[in-house]
């Protein structure tokens, strides 16, 4: 009987020993998961600009980073870092993106649903959604922006600053007021179909009156 308890005391610890490593494993795909996410994001270094801090005995300088991360499938964000060298500015700027990275609704997964504005500061920004074929018509920050977002077709213009951080949190602020087809339907309680065939017919109205 005694022999019994022991092979049963085995067994347990067998299978507390199984359902461990079971939970490691778990772990370490969840892991593997998050650094095969991290592996596809694209990375835009925007602009990186020399400082300077006046301190007691003269000036110590650094460098300033501001740099642009998304996954190409409608995630992305941006963050800026400052540091004595250059690679660790650019690393502070990327951490951060990575944390403030946003979901921007596609049309088609190719381009924006409707044209927008938007503007911080100084920095006004148009953008209006493009044919497929357009490209990308965007200059500066703002392609950077579009590129790691995973846009194929738009048409965006600055009308105010050329300062690289307002016209990316312009554009931001744009991305802001923008809005699908399924949310306004969910707002307005009518059906997606509504929405775009009431979109698409204004179209070829306007089309047949010009």
């Amino acid at each position: 009987m005694a022999r019994k308890g022991g092979e049963g005391g085995g067994e347990d610890r067998r299978r507390g020993r199984g359902e461990g490593e079971g939970r490691g494993r778990g772990r370490d795909r969840g892991g593997d998961r998050a650094e095969r996410d991290e592996a596809e994001l694209v990375e835009k270094l925007v602009a990186i600009n020399r400082v300077a801090k006046v301190v007691k005995g003269g000036k110590r300088f650094g460098f300033a980073a501001i740099v642009v991360v998304g996954d190409g499938k409608g995630k992305v964000g941006y963050g800026t870092g400052k540091a004595r060298e250059v690679p660790e500015a650019i690393r502070k700027a990327t951490e951060y993106a990575k944390r403030a990275m946003v979901r921007v609704p596609l049309r088609e997964g190719r381009t924006l649903h409707h044209d927008v504005r938007g503007h911080f500061g100084a920095g006004k920004v148009v953008l209006r959604a493009a044919e497929p074929g357009t490209g990308i018509i965007a200059g500066g920050p703002m392609r950077a922006i579009f590129e790691s977002l995973g846009v194929q077709d738009v048409v965006a213009k600055s009308t105010g600053t050329s300062n690289p951080h307002n016209m990316i949190k312009a554009t931001f602020d744009a991305f802001t007021h923008m809005a699908s087809p399924r949310s306004v339907a969910a707002k307005r309680g009518k059906k997606i179909g509504d929405i775009v065939g009431r979109r698409e017919g204004d179209g070829t109205a306007a089309a047949a009156t010009a």
